[in-house]
């Protein structure tokens, strides 16, 4: 039998759960709902932020090693610098994301983020020694530092491609979803204003029933593929949402965009018309 990858080892190890809980508690009872958790998940752009945001201390840092190689100490600095500047808002979307995810998940962000704290703390220290005239010693720690920071990538590249953080876990839908009217059953079985859940075709769907109107998302929150039919139904600003039960994200009823994080991506919609006394739905 092959043996497990060291990802896999790093995801399974139970031990690793005290300091992720603890980070994760800590973080929400920093990071409450709302403009500026939204922002660091990246709702206003419609995928994660935390993404984006790491390009800039990686590319300075790697940058940095280029011009160490070649002589220029000087510049090389003020790169480092930029990159350790930089890392405070990249660390604070990944800690967002971070809280918001699976414990196996959280199990290998926790190396993840030690990765990249030993990265910053070799950093510092080469731009502490450089100050002092110590050019060898401040190489040699940002060497050091750049090899930290692309185990710390690596490990990112694991949560992000291979456990799928961060992807939308509800774009399937609209590939496998009924590209014709698909039967969910007669309308007298769906209560008012309560999330039920359905199959359509190959997919779970929730149903809300508004009056004579109905909602039909896909049931798998984009997220995680939470079950939204197991969610509560609210309003933000006036407009009906129902909120996934295992990370709180809030979509629209209408037309399925986030109304709030850690969800991104918008929930797959469904058109649905009445036909005779049945309710009928199709992918919009």
């Amino acid at each position: 039998m092959e043996q497990p990858r060291v990802f896999d080892r790093i995801a399974d190890d139970e031990r690793l759960d005290a300091v992720g809980d603890a980070l994760r508690r800590g973080v929400h009872a920093v990071l409450r709902p709302g403009v500026v958790k939204d922002l660091l998940h990246g709702v206003f752009l419609g995928h994660p932020l935390h993404p984006a945001l790491v390009q800039v201390p990686i590319g300075c840092f790697a940058s940095a090693a280029v011009l160490d190689i070649g002589g220029n100490s000087r510049d090389a600095a003020r790169l480092i610098g930029l990159g350790v500047l930089s890392s405070v808002p990249a660390a604070a979307a990944g800690l967002a994301d971070y809280a918001d995810s699976q414990q196996d998940h959280r199990r290998v962000g926790v190396v993840h983020a030690a990765a990249n704290s030993a990265a910053l703390v070799c950093y510092v220290a080469s731009l502490a020694l450089r100050a002092k005239g110590r050019r060898r010693g401040g190489v040699l720690s940002a060497m050091a530092g750049l090899t930290f920071s692309m185990a710390g990538a690596t490990l990112g590249g694991d949560l992000a491609f291979r456990r799928a953080v961060g992807a939308n876990h509800s774009e399937h839908a609209s590939r496998v979803g009924p590209a014709d009217w698909c039967d969910l059953g007669y309308v007298e079985q769906f209560a008012e204003s309560k999330p039920t859940r359905r199959m359509a075709g190959d997919i779970p769907v929730l149903v809300v029933r508004r009056g004579e109107d109905f909602a039909v998302l896909h049931d798998q929150c984009s997220h995680m593929s939470g079950p939204l039919s197991e969610g509560e139904l609210t309003e933000v600003d006036g407009v009906d949402c129902v909120q996934c039960p295992w990370h709180g994200s809030v979509f629209r009823l209408d037309d399925g965009r986030p109304a709030h994080g850690p969800a991104t991506a918008p929930q797959q919609r469904l058109d649905s018309r009445v036909r005779g006394s049945r309710l009928e739905v199709k992918m919009a």
